[in-house]
């Protein structure tokens, strides 16, 4: 079993021959992608296929979506030991207006926000937008 098959396995998914695949090609990037993007890298593929895995995915904590004000949801693999659960692993993301992309900064972690009472977050996503390291050298 490669490590792709276990980490999928792990996280309760069969692994397919395209989920590996998908897995795979989210892993080299680096950077959130939109699906857009994804059906780019595999135009022979369904694209209701690929929706359907990167749904699978988000559903079993294998990836996460970002909104990053540009209009267009964007997927990143979540990192090891990332359940992403609202009060435990909540990180910075950030895009880049100048080449589009949008990267998660895992090391910089959003503190918890105290809401008031009977206020209960469903969701929270902090996009800082700017220069990246790459395009402001």
């Amino acid at each position: 079993m490669t490590e792709i098959e276990k980490t999928l396995s792990d996280h309760k998914v069969r692994p397919t021959a395209m989920r590996i695949l998908i897995y795979k090609y989210l892993a080299q990037q680096k950077i959130a992608l939109a699906l857009l993007d994804i059906e780019t890298a595999f135009a022979k593929a369904e694209r209701s296929t690929i929706f359907r895995t990167l749904k699978t995915f988000e559903e079993n904590g294998i990836v996460h979506q970002i909104e990053d004000g540009t209009g267009i949801t964007k997927y990143a693999l979540c990192e090891p030991g990332c359940n992403c659960e609202i009060d435990q692993d909540l990180h910075l993301h950030f895009h880049c207006s100048n080449c589009d992309e949008t990267v998660c900064l895992t090391e910089h972690k959003i503190p918890h926000i105290n809401l008031p009472d009977g206020y209960v977050a469903e969701d929270v996503n902090l996009v800082v937008t700017g220069v990246c390291e790459k395009c402001s050298s």
